[in-house]
C-alpha cells in the first residue's frame, strides 16, 4: 500500500493558488483512475484506490499547509505504513513552471509543508517536485504561491497534470523512468511520430531524476530531424 500526499491549503479561495498544485495533482489521479469518493479523515480529505497492481491512498491534508505534517503522521501511522511509502506532490519555486522532478529523501528547502512533514515522519520520503518557477524575490514568494495561476498557464499546467496521470501506475510500481515518461509525453509532444527530445541540461543533484524523456530515435529519424 502506498500514501500519496497532495499538498496544497483548504477552502475555495485557494483553489487556484500555485501553492496547492499538489492537490490538483492528486485531484487529477483520483478523477482519471476512479478511485473512491474523498471523505474527511485524518484531518484531510483522503479516497483509496489502485494503480496497476498496488493499492494507493490519497491524502488532501486539511489543516493549512504549515501543518500538513500531523495530516501525513496520522494517516501513515493509522495504515502502519512506513515513510518510505510515502509520496508528496509540491509545488517547487525552484523549477521552472511545468518541469518536474523525482526525490528521495534530503531537507525541506524553507517549504512550509515539507518542514511540518519533516517534524512528524522525518525526511525519508519521495516527492514528486512540481515547478511553478519564481517570482525573481524573496520578497515576492509568499504573495506569489497564494496567487491563482494565471490564464496564460492553463495550457502547461494541464498538460502536466494530465502526464502525471498517465504515468501514475508506473510511479506506483516503482517504474519511475517510465511515469517521468509519461509526463514528457504530455509536456513535450512529439514531432511528427518522433520520440520527444530533450532540452540539453544540467545533471540533476544525486536522489532526483529529472521529467525529460530520453532520446529513443533510430539514427534514420536523427538524420531526418537534423535537417528538418
Amino acid at each position: 500500500m502506498k500514501l500519496w500526499v497532495g499538498l496544497g491549503n483548504p477552502g475555495a479561495k485557494y483553489a487556484g493558488n500555485r501553492h496547492n498544485i499538489g492537490w490538483m495533482a492528486v485531484e487529477r489521479i483520483a478523477a482519471d483512475h476512479g478511485f473512491a469518493p474523498w471523505r474527511g479523515k485524518f484531518q484531510g480529505a483522503l479516497t483509496e484506490g489502485t494503480l496497476g497492481r498496488e493499492k494507493v491512498l490519497l491524502l488532501k491534508p486539511e489543516t493549512f499547509m504549515n501543518l500538513s505534517g500531523q495530516s501525513v503522521g496520522e494517516a501513515m501511522r493509522f495504515y502502519k505504513l512506513t515513510p518510505a511509502d510515502v509520496t508528496v506532490f509540491h509545488d517547487e519555486l525552484d523549477l521552472a513552471p511545468g518541469k518536474l522532478r523525482l526525490k528521495e529523501g534530503g531537507g525541506h528547502a524553507g517549504h512550509n509543508g515539507l518542514r511540518s512533514i519533516h517534524q512528524h515522519i522525518g525526511p525519508d520520503y519521495a516527492r514528486v517536485r512540481l515547478g511553478i518557477g519564481h517570482p525573481g524575490h524573496k520578497d515576492r514568494v509568499a504573495g506569489y504561491v497564494l496567487s491563482d495561476f494565471a490564464k496564460a498557464d492553463e495550457d502547461w499546467l494541464d498538460d502536466l497534470l494530465r502526464g502525471i496521470s498517465d504515468g501514475a501506475p508506473d510511479l506506483a510500481s516503482g517504474d519511475g523512468a517510465r511515469f517521468l515518461n509519461a509526463v514528457a509525453l504530455r509536456t513535450a509532444p512529439a514531432r511528427n511520430g518522433a520520440a520527444p527530445r530533450p532540452k540539453k541540461a544540467e545533471a540533476p543533484p544525486p536522489g532526483e531524476t529529472t521529467g525529460d524523456a530520453p532520446d529513443d530515435r533510430t539514427p534514420l529519424r536523427k538524420l531526418m530531424d537534423k535537417f528538418r
